[in-house]
């Protein structure tokens, strides 16, 4: 394939620092407009949930835009709680069910932007990034001008921790991709696969650290 990923924007947020990204413009903890969720619709969300929301308002402002969100343990919190319900053998509560599949931020969003372009959720074992990088360049290839995808990690149970790798604390990065305009990603193998975060992803579009590895080594150069 001749054409090549190109990085047209991005935004990101992170529970533990309000400057998580180097650049003022890039963090939407950082910036003083209201979400555009109804009250009704952010109560529902976690704080990674509303912040996904958030950056897809901001990459994706007319709803033009395919959506691709890819989260290793969703909401993880709510799955965990429900698990231990139904062990004691109390009932579910339907709400907090639609509330805990992998594709409900989605939906949210959805209603709230009146959103019609495809959507799609992801997990996939802590390779999210490859699998949101590879997803999207098949709606590239499809025609569409540009894809958002967001990859974001909420609160993971205490139960949970020493069983899994996850990021210090809820945090959440969107990108918008083209084939064209802006910064190209350029991949390479790599011997040894890795497990981004989406506060890896953070530091690396930051130019913390100059690759990010996952199943390729992704790296950015100068459109």
């Amino acid at each position: 394939m001749s054409a090549a990923l190109h990085l047209e924007d991005w935004r990101a947020w992170s529970a533990n620092s309000m400057s998580c990204a180097g650049d003022s413009r890039y963090d939407i903890s950082a910036s003083p407009s209201p979400s555009k969720l109804p009250a009704m619709l952010r109560r529902r969300l976690d704080g990674a949930g509303r912040a996904t929301c958030e950056i897809l308002s901001a990459l994706d402002p007319d709803a033009n835009y395919p959506l691709i969100h890819a989260s290793r343990h969703g909401d993880a919190t709510h799955t965990l709680n429900m698990l231990e319900a139904l062990a004691q053998g109390d009932p579910v509560s339907p709400a907090r069910f639609s509330m805990s599949v992998h594709n409900a931020v989605l939906g949210v969003h959805s209603i709230a932007a009146r959103h019609y372009r495809p959507m799609q959720a992801l997990g996939a074992c802590g390779h999210e990034l490859d699998a949101l990088l590879c997803e999207a360049q098949g709606y590239l290839m499809e025609g569409h001008a540009a894809v958002v995808v967001v990859f974001s990690e909420g609160s993971v149970p205490s139960a949970y921790r020493g069983h899994t790798q996850s990021p210090e604390g809820p945090c959440a990065v969107g990108l918008r991709l083209s084939w064209g305009a802006g910064k190209k990603l350029v991949a390479s193998d790599i011997p040894h696969p890795a497990y981004p975060t989406p506060l890896d992803v953070i530091a690396w579009l930051n130019s913390e650290i100059p690759h990010l590895d996952g199943y390729r080594r992704w790296q950015l150069e100068a459109g």
